[in-house]
């Protein structure tokens, strides 16, 4: 995980000088902008400190090797249900709560109901039915 470790890391000074010369481009008049990069600098900064720390725990993988050969990555690379549909419920529930913050605040309240119901089925996928262990 060095290359990203890297990549979001490098992000980090970016996004904080990115911000504070917007800032200063605007005197500091309009409170979005610059914080919002402020944010996207400390996001970034929270995603490298966690590949790095996760990275020197795991260790190296094939891809960060430069005599790493291709059969090296082959075999399970994590677990997957495809055959799930409660992602797809989960992310109409999202556009609705963002439909509702657009529209009228009143569809949120529904849109954060559904998300429930799909965060909770799609936790507990494995724990009933045909794949209960």
């Amino acid at each position: 995980m060095r290359i990203e470790t890297k990549l979001f890391t490098y992000l980090t000074p970016f996004f904080l000088l990115v911000g504070t010369v917007y800032g200063f481009l605007v005197e500091w008049t309009e409170p979005v902008g610059f914080l919002a990069l402020y944010l996207t600098a400390g996001l970034s900064g929270m995603i490298g400190f966690y590949l790095g720390f996760t990275g020197k725990r795991v260790g190296d993988r094939p891809e960060d090797r430069l005599d790493a050969e291709i059969h090296e990555g082959s075999g399970e690379q994590g677990h997957f249900s495809p055959w799930s549909w409660w992602p797809l419920v989960l992310g109409l529930a999202a556009a609705t709560s963002f439909a509702g913050l657009a529209v009228g605040f009143w569809i949120l309240y529904i849109g954060m109901g559904l998300a429930v119901i799909a965060l909770v089925g799609w936790v507990y996928e494995y724990s009933r039915g045909y794949h209960a262990h």
